[in-house]
């Protein structure tokens, strides 16, 4: 029984041709790379962008380390060249990642839990957020007399706007002229175009009660999930230096397996 002589590539003689023919040459190699990139660069620019938790105001939903994906379309304005996204405007309970409405800071991004959307009516008393008159169940979020001396029940901060915006270096001048003038009784009222976030960590965040409302076009998008989480202390945000940075950098690479928060791997934000 007579065989084909076989090629070192395992193809038989006869077939060398089209062999050759089923190789790509770099030209292709190289457009199927630049194509790979294009579509990775659209994506991370317009559909998708991480994020990662530098502070404690969302604990314990979002850990500091947490590194998440942000889906960038959902809650964005509705295009009339892609009508097969599926679209739809903040609710309550979202989480939300956004640009901080404060002058001073206009490059700060910031991610809160929505509590109201326009037309809610909006108080604190002991860090109970009533919504519409409503006493709500928050299991997410860490409220004041949780044991922790640092999270004592402080009128200012925990009944809200009863006193007014806060006292704090954290309160910006342009909320202390705003705040009166969406108060209706002893509830704060959400305007048009606006939504009202705050931290999980109640005890904990500069949120809507120091700086306000959040407007539409502030929104950059929504979690979706954390990709990877890394055990960070909390003052890591203050460490600004190169030589700081890369001495975490070098703590990250030294502690890249014993310090990553497995179990939070492809976690959902909800």
């Amino acid at each position: 029984m007579s065989t084909k002589p076989v090629t070192p590539e395992g193809a038989p003689a006869g077939d060398s041709e089209e062999v050759e023919e089923l190789k790509e040459t770099p030209l292709e190699g190289l457009a199927s790379i630049c194509t790979v990139l294009a579509v990775g660069l659209f994506l991370m620019a317009f559909a998708f962008q991480n994020f990662e938790i530098p502070s404690a105001s969302m604990q314990n939903t979002l850990l500091i380390g947490d590194h998440l994906m942000v889906d960038r379309v959902t809650l964005a304005p509705a295009t009339k060249w892609a009508p097969f996204v599926h679209y739809r405007p903040v609710q309550r309970g979202d989480i939300i990642v956004f640009y901080k409405p404060n002058p001073e800071s206009p490059d700060l991004i910031l991610v809160k839990r929505c509590i109201g959307v326009p037309g809610d009516k909006i108080h604190l008393e002991h860090g109970i957020v009533y919504l519409n008159g409503v006493a709500q169940n928050e299991p997410y979020a860490i409220m004041p007399d949780d044991g922790n001396p640092l999270h004592a029940y402080d009128p200012i901060r925990d009944d809200f706007p009863a006193h007014g915006a806060p006292p704090s270096d954290l309160t910006t001048a342009e909320w202390v002229q705003e705040l009166p003038s969406h108060i209706v009784g002893q509830d704060l009222v959400v305007p048009p175009g606006t939504v009202f976030a705050m931290g999980d960590n109640r005890t904990e965040s500069a949120d809507g009660r120091f700086w306000g409302f959040v407007p539409d076009e502030n929104i950059v998008g929504r979690p979706m999930f954390v990709y990877w989480s890394f055990k960070t202390p909390e003052d890591q945000e203050n460490k600004t230096s190169l030589n700081e940075r890369a001495s975490f950098m070098l703590h990250v690479i030294v502690h890249i397996f014993d310090q990553t928060r497995w179990k939070r791997t492809f976690h959902v934000v909800r």
